[in-house]
């Protein structure tokens, strides 16, 4: 690939010189850098434990009787996948996903014991999402942490 070249006087009078013109790269060619690497981690981490929640109701009995735990749980886990495939996708981690999902695995953790007033919830999903929670958590955490320390500081 040729660079193209410019033409810069020189101050003195003197001949002309040619100087290569700096471009940047685009940005698919550069090589992804360890925070970009741990959000879409992160993201690929939440898209996953979206889908164990909302797919968890065909593998665990969630409640012996009623469906609203099924039906809780599809809702949950289809969005925390939604949240996940859209930070997966976008361009730079956005602190409302990861809000947004923190949000979803503190739901996940009290969904339970509130479900649990009009129909009994087994063991099983109380620790299912528990720990779906959990890991929601932490990987917000995470998330929030590479995007504050990717925004650079204006004074």
């Amino acid at each position: 690939m040729s660079t193209p070249l410019i033409r810069r006087p020189e101050s003195n009078g003197a001949s002309v010189q040619a100087a290569p013109v700096m471009t940047a790269e685009p940005a698919e060619y550069a090589l992804p850098s360890v925070r970009t690497m741990g959000a879409q981690a992160s993201a690929v981490l939440g898209l996953l434990t979206g889908l164990w929640v909302a797919l968890s109701p065909w593998f665990i009995t969630l409640q012996q009787s009623g469906t609203n735990a099924n039906t809780v749980n599809l809702i949950s886990g289809l969005a925390v996948a939604a949240v996940g495939a859209f930070a997966l996708v976008s361009p730079r981690g956005f602190a409302g996903l990861q809000i947004g999902s923190a949000l979803l695995g503190v739901w996940l953790i009290i969904a339970g014991p509130i479900l649990s007033q009009k129909n009994p919830i087994t063991d099983a999903m109380y620790w299912s999402n528990s720990w779906a929670g959990g890991v929601l958590i932490a990987l917000a955490a995470i998330g929030l942490a590479t995007v504050a320390v990717r925004r650079p500081v204006r004074r």
